[in-house]
């Protein structure tokens, strides 16, 4: 997928001679002479090492916590996310280790770009290798926290410009258990998509607005087990009304090598909104997570809902197009 070097247009071979003369390499070419720092394509293998990435990525600044490993975790078994296209995820490898990634979101048109502190001057590169293997016919668009002032320079001097759409991430600290309260008639329950898949999703059908015709969903949905790596079933916590149907839902998604929670998704189905049953949920989820070491939790989203929990806004982060 990568153009080669000699196939570059003149203000292109500009631009990577401008790479090569403050880099002293250039990833898109393939390894440096002595095989330390390499330009590669995703393939399955890579992973955790993804994972891993975004971890050190956000240990000690949270201006990316919008893209953490919980996030891409969740994405890559979603329904609508192309597997077609993992090969176009772009990572920079310095002694096989990751140190930048350029990653779609869902699909092609919005991406992710991100390196470490340490490699902040490979940001350039990496955000025109998502602009040119990552857009889609309108082009690329990528979230930057407003924080982040030396990246918002870099994606303006390539082109992008500011837009309207922007994203937030609330955050909580865990410092006492949060109170937990289930009207009667109602139980908590974990729910694994990967051993009950139809429940899974008919339960997020309907808890997205999607309807509540069944019929429609099994002619809409492909039924399909979502099993993700570190998927912990007692974070999957959902509420059974008393005819034994799902209620309400979240997961939180936690891993030995952070000490954050992460919430995604949350919902509850039509008639049963109004009851509590969806504060219930992220509670009980959340003291769980708690119990396994969680200090703080984050969730993307600025509703007033959570923000009623306990939650406030931590970081703003603002799309930057190109087209």
């Amino acid at each position: 997928m990568l153009k080669e070097y000699a196939e570059l247009n003149r203000c292109e071979a500009e631009l990577y001679r401008k790479y090569k003369q403050h880099y002293g390499y250039v990833f898109y070419i393939g390894r440096n002479t002595d095989n330390s720092n390499y330009f590669k394509n995703y393939t399955k293998k890579d992973y955790n090492a993804v994972c891993d990435f975004l971890i050190e990525l956000n240990r000690n600044d949270n201006s990316h916590i919008n893209w953490n490993w919980a996030r891409f975790e969740w994405m890559a078994e979603h329904p609508e996310f192309d597997k077609s296209a993992t090969d176009s995820i772009g990572l920079w490898l310095d002694n096989e280790r990751i140190v930048g990634a350029a990653i779609y979101d869902m699909y092609f048109g919005e991406a992710f770009c991100g390196a470490f502190p340490e490699y902040s001057d490979l940001y350039p590169e990496i955000l025109d290798y998502a602009y040119r293997e990552l857009k889609d016919e309108n082009g690329l668009g990528v979230s930057i926290c407003d924080d982040n002032t030396a990246q918002i320079k870099a994606a303006q001097a390539l082109g992008f410009v500011k837009a309207e759409q922007t994203e937030t991430v609330m955050s909580m600290e865990l410092d006492s258990v949060l109170p937990v309260e289930l009207p009667d008639g109602f139980r908590f329950a974990s729910l694994d998509p990967s051993k009950e898949p139809y429940e899974f999703q008919w339960l997020l059908w309907q808890g997205f607005d999607h309807g509540t015709d069944r019929s429609a969903f099994e002619q809409a949905e492909e039924i399909i087990p979502q099993i993700r790596r570190h998927f912990q079933s007692s974070m999957s916590v959902a509420t059974i009304d008393r005819n034994g149907e799902y209620a309400a839902y979240c997961c939180v998604w936690v891993h030995p090598k952070t000490d954050y929670a992460y919430i995604e998704p949350v919902c509850t189905v039509p008639h049963h909104r109004g009851k509590c049953l969806a504060k219930a949920v992220v509670y009980e989820a959340l003291n769980r997570a708690k119990s396994l070491g969680a200090k703080k939790a984050y969730v993307l989203s600025d509703m007033p809902f959570y923000e009623k929990l306990g939650f406030r806004k931590d970081k703003h982060f603002t799309f930057y197009w190109k087209g």
